[in-house]
């Protein structure tokens, strides 16, 4: 991973190991020492206290709206300290670098422009592409290979900020318990990894929720089902996405939507 990181690998190199690795599947310490040297090779923003991200995997095909920036803009309303860790957009028309720079904010921050806004703001954006500039020497070999690789679940555990909790959606259920391992050996403080009905990488609102749970060095296995939450039974239709102009809009008028049913309010 370090030579990768360092531009040492030659493209046939970095197709191969990729490949091979999907293939073999990734064990929880691979993952975690890949982790740690992309992190080694990430810029740092540097925050007093507690900070929290929420972030998926993306890949489950759903083109639902960006639920987990709109989670965290409203977990940052309600005080909690938000470090949000993103990029432009993976399976669906819109990621978070996507809709916030729609909503005009200024995605591609130095980390002390990040640190102010989460010192003074209680919320700040990373965009993935401007903290982890060695990511350059693999995107061209995972664009021209075109399958799913491990790179495509390492940007949930490289938080710049270095989040110590979490909220990590997946879309696949074999990576939940595996996540939440790989966020233990990373020493995380409190992690919680969802899967939602019909392949989420979100909180489902029609069906059961999977959740690995991380607290005090331990994974705890439970199911969320939102019958009993008030928020209503919501498909993922009713989630749907638009473009970041469109995602946008939505994102802007949660404010008017405040004690009225709305899909997106609840999944927010």
């Amino acid at each position: 991973m370090r030579q990768i990181m360092q531009g040492e690998a030659t493209p046939a190199q970095l197709g191969s190991f990729l490949t091979a690795l999907r293939l073999k599947g990734e064990s929880t310490e691979e993952i975690a020492g890949m982790a740690t040297v992309m992190r080694e090779f990430s810029l740092k923003v540097h925050v007093e206290g507690t900070v929290v991200d929420s972030v998926g995997t993306g890949g489950d095909g759903s083109d639902s709206f960006n639920i987990s920036t709109a989670a965290a803009l409203v977990a940052a309303g309600a005080g909690v300290r938000i470090a949000k860790h993103g990029n432009r957009a993976a399976s669906g028309r819109c990621g978070a670098a996507d809709v916030l720079e729609a909503l005009g904010v200024r995605i591609e921050l130095a980390p002390e422009g990040v640190e102010r806004c989460i010192n003074e703001g209680g919320i700040g954006f990373m965009f993935a592409q401007a903290f982890h500039p060695s990511m350059r020497y693999a995107g061209p070999v995972r664009r021209e290979i075109g399958i799913r690789t491990v790179f495509n679940i390492l940007g949930p555990l490289t938080n710049p900020a270095a989040a110590q909790r979490q909220l990590i959606g997946v879309a696949f259920p074999q990576l939940g318990e595996k996540m939440a391992e790989v966020m233990r050996l990373l020493g995380s403080e409190r992690t919680l990894v969802v899967h939602g009905k019909g392949g989420l990488d979100e909180i489902a609102l029609d069906g059961d929720t999977t959740i690995w749970e991380l607290h005090d060095g331990e994974v705890e296995n439970w199911t969320f089902r939102p019958d009993a939450t008030g928020l209503g039974r919501w498909g993922i239709e009713d989630l749907r996405g638009g473009d970041r102009e469109a995602n946008a809009k939505d994102h802007a008028q949660f404010a008017e939507r405040h004690g009225r049913p709305h899909p997106r309010r609840s999944a927010a």
